[in-house]
Formats: C-alpha cells, sequence, structure tokens
C-alpha cells in the first residue's frame, strides 16, 4: 500500500530556504511520476517526534498516569493505556527495526545516549563529514517511517496522543438505512421504510 502525501500536510513543515522543493514540501519523482515528500519534510517529521520523544524520557516515570481512550472498531470499547511511555517504546523500536546495524549504532549514541558529534566520531571511527551525512540519512529515514507507518503512525503527534484520528469515509450502502438523530423529547423510532 502506497502513502499519498499531500501539500496540505508538508507545508507547515517544508523548510522555506530549501533548494529542493523550494518550500513547497513536495517534488516530482520522474520514476514513479508521483510527488513525493522532500527531504527537509522527512527531517522535520523526525524532529517533531524526537523532541516528544526527549520530553516523554525526561519525564519523572513515578508521575506517568494511565488514561483511558477509546479504541474506534467493531466493538468500539475502552482501554487504559499510558502514552507517554508507549510512544517512547515505539519510538525506539521502529527505529531499531528499519535502520540498518550500523545506523542504528549511530542513532542511539548521537540521539538515545545524547553524544555529541566529537564523541560519536572518536567511538565510531569516522570522520565529521561522514558522520553528519548518515544522521541526516537516518532522520530522513526515520520521518519517513513514523509519518507512514500503519495502521497507526507516529506522526502527526496528535493523532497519536489521542487527538484527531482521520479515518476514511465510510460510503453510503443501499442495504443500510440510517437512523434519525435522537431528538431527546421524543423517542427513537426505526424507520418502516426505506426513504428515498
Amino acid at each position: 500500500m502506497t502513502f499519498n502525501w499531500n501539500r496540505s500536510e508538508v507545508a507547515g513543515l517544508a523548510k522555506q530556504s530549501c533548494a529542493h522543493c523550494l518550500g513547497l514540501g513536495l517534488r516530482h519523482c520522474v520514476k514513479t511520476e508521483t510527488d513525493v515528500p522532500c527531504n527537509c519534510v522527512l527531517r522535520a517529521v523526525f524532529r517533531a517526534c524526537y523532541r516528544r520523544f526527549k520530553w516523554c524520557a525526561s519525564r519523572d516515570p513515578r508521575i506517568g498516569t494511565a488514561r483511558m481512550e477509546r479504541v474506534n472498531g467493531k466493538d468500539g470499547r475502552n482501554m487504559w493505556g499510558r502514552k507517554d511511555e508507549e510512544f517512547v517504546a515505539d519510538f525506539c523500536l521502529v527505529s531499531k527495526r528499519t535502520l540498518t546495524e550500523d545506523e542504528h549504532r549511530i542513532f542511539r549514541f548521537h540521539f538515545l545516549l545524547g553524544a555529541d558529534w566529537k564523541l560519536c566520531c572518536r567511538r565510531l571511527n569516522m570522520d565529521r563529514g561522514t558522520f553528519f551525512h548518515e544522521v541526516y540519512s537516518i532522520q530522513r529515514k526515520l520521518g519517513k517511517v513514523y509519518r507512514e507507518l500503519q495502521p497507526y503512525g507516529l506522526f502527526p503527534l496528535d493523532e497519536y496522543f489521542g487527538g484527531t484520528v482521520r479515518t476514511a469515509t465510510p460510503r453510503p450502502s443501499r442495504k443500510v438505512i440510517e437512523m434519525p438523530s435522537a431528538d431527546r423529547r421524543r423517542p427513537v423510532v426505526p424507520p418502516l421504510r426505506k426513504v428515498a
């Protein structure tokens, strides 16, 4: 399944001084004849998720609260969860599954353990240019995965943490008759025949 990016969701993430997309956020791919997100957008997605990761990881674990959330689906039931801890775990696990072993070593030292570029270059035996090239590549790769992860992505953060949820609008069916809206003064009565 391919993920469709649109201009409205990348416009706020695009870097205005980007030489590739000129601040629009999407570039036209000649190979696939589709619009693909620019690297500046993918890195912005990663940075937003990384900021939230640092905020969630730096909180005192004793303060974390369990919240009840509505689970969409056939049953539509409620479930308890600790979203901050779940986000930290998802951030780490998705990153580990996506990156190669060498990329994950850089990711772990630089992003998870917080080592600066000098310490990382010394520890990983690489020069500064190669290190930053790998960091940008990691940010681009993970930003794409965080947004396109199915069925629920890590980005946008408001959807992950229980804000609005994007759902496909159901197509009207001929076999389903909609119930009229409930008026509190009258009891709801199902329709006896199909209304045209």
